[in-house]
């Protein structure tokens, strides 16, 4: 017998379900498979770096497979369906026994996997699926009305309920297998069929297990008991960075949890407030996930609340292109926006600054900064961003109030209180007063060379509340 196991976002052999599962024992040989599918990435607004470090982790991935004695087949194919008749191809050709899989929320997956799980029962080939991507699987957290959660605060508190303040721990990798077990034909086809994607080195992102590893260790026993105190504050980069590591699957949220819980005297809510922080943003990520799985249209950029549907957006791309390049004549936005085109990165309360920039300020479609977060961001997950973006804008779950807009400036003042993560990421504002790179004057600009502002922030702010009252007649 043959068990295949199906790698998507998910690429480590630590606390992985669905590999575990088909490792159980040895009545049955184990051969992986992954797929490269760019132009499927591409249309899923994944950018070149984020699709780069992809290709990293699954040579990776390959490697630490080898050491397992488990064959990984990674292979090359355009599109979801082009994968779908490859592994029907496989499981037919080669009598595949059973198909192992971790759970994919975005309905395009879903479909996906729906479709061949109906064509794998006709063919009598078991088919495992798993949640790795949640503690709480999609679903399973219910209003007493029997609906789904729309509001983060009783969602937070179902899931501290479900989960009982314990978190199992993590599972080891799986055991190695003979490869002399492997149905020969099936081994042979894998070894002529062998390709490892090129990837070119990131100069800030390491895309392996190892890497995400010592990164959780590093944050859980320095950074993350001040958490609380220092996650706004971008200058002192405080905050956990392992977006990445769970948006590619080079760790799970249970490792993540596991750890901070242990971190945290074993509890999940009520120890220290650092730890207590995170732990929140994590459940946070959970909502969002549960959300697309309840509201599909999420995953087709519908607006959450019907009733901002149609909110008159301004289509000016001209706006929108000086924010892209970080043009705007507001020092912490265009500092946050240099930073996403540096680091394919921005701290997370900058993320919630550019963004009501972007929707409020500029009163540009929530869409245009989804989508352009998603091109650039190596952390780029729908289920987060569209979250992220709709709350900024809005028109999403539990959204910010529309009445509620962030003043940059103020922003400004109150997280970069020196002006270091300014000066940071607009040199030409280095040799500004502290106080005066928040915004600067006319004359400051002209002689530093700075972008005049591309709007006032009163009468922005007021064209945004109109808009948006406007919506409610």
């Amino acid at each position: 017998m043959t068990r295949l196991m199906w790698f998507r976002t998910d690429l480590r052999v630590h606390d992985n379900p669905a590999l575990r599962h088909s490792r159980r024992d040895d009545d049955a040989a184990t051969m992986a498979i992954y797929f490269v599918t760019e132009p499927q990435w591409e249309q899923h607004d994944l950018g070149s770096r984020r699709t780069n470090l992809m290709k990293q982790a699954a040579c990776e991935l390959h490697r630490s497979l080898d050491e397992l004695g488990i064959p990984l087949l990674i292979v090359e194919k355009t599109d979801f369906a082009a994968c779908t008749k490859f592994l029907r191809d496989i499981i037919s050709q080669y009598d595949v026994t059973e198909l192992n899989f971790n759970l994919e929320y975005e309905i395009n997956e879903r479909h996906r996997d729906i479709e061949l799980s109906k064509w794998c029962k006709e063919e009598n080939v078991a088919v495992n699926k798993f949640h790795d991507q949640c503690i709480a699987p999609p679903g399973e957290l219910k209003t007493q009305n029997g609906d789904p959660y729309r509001v983060y605060s009783p969602f937070r508190k179902a899931w501290l309920k479900a989960t009982k303040d314990y978190i199992d721990a993590p599972m080891s990798a799986p055991q190695s297998q003979d490869m002399r077990t492997l149905d020969h034909a099936l081994r042979d086809y894998w070894k002529e069929q062998q390709w490892l994607p090129e990837f070119q080195q990131d100069e800030l992102w390491t895309a392996t297990e190892d890497a995400g590893h010592s990164q959780l260790k590093d944050f859980l026993d320095a950074d993350a008991r001040l958490y609380n105190d220092q996650r706004d504050i971008p200058e002192l980069d405080a905050t956990s960075r392992l977006s990445f590591y769970l948006a590619v699957g080079l760790l799970s949220p249970r490792q993540c949890i596991h750890g901070a819980w242990q971190h945290n005297g074993c509890l999940l809510s009520g120890g220290e407030a650092g730890l207590d922080s995170w732990i929140n943003e994590l459940v946070w990520r959970e909502f969002y996930r549960h959300l697309i799985v309840a509201y599909p249209e999420l995953c087709k950029h519908r607006a959450f609340r019907a009733d901002y549907q149609d909110i008159p957006w301004r289509d000016s791309e001209s706006d929108f292109q000086k924010w892209c390049r970080g043009e705007t004549g507001y020092p912490v936005v265009d500092a946050a926006m240099k930073q996403l085109l540096a680091q394919g990165w921005m701290h997370n309360r900058l993320r919630m600054v550019t963004a009501m920039f972007l929707t409020k300020h500029l009163l540009i479609d929530w869409r245009w900064g989804e989508k352009y977060f998603s091109e650039q961001l190596v952390d780029a997950d729908l289920a987060s961003n569209n979250g992220g973006w709709q709350w900024s804008a809005s028109t999403g779950a539990d959204g910010a109030p529309y009445f509620r807009i962030f003043n940059p400036v103020t922003q400004s003042e109150r997280f970069d209180k020196q002006g270091h993560f300014i000066a940071r990421y607009l040199p030409e504002l280095q040799s500004l007063p502290a106080k005066t790179r928040h915004f600067p004057d006319e004359l400051s600009r002209k002689r530093c060379g700075y972008s005049t502002a591309i709007v006032e922030h009163k009468a922005a702010r007021q064209r945004a509340l109109d808009t948006f009252k406007s919506m409610e007649n």
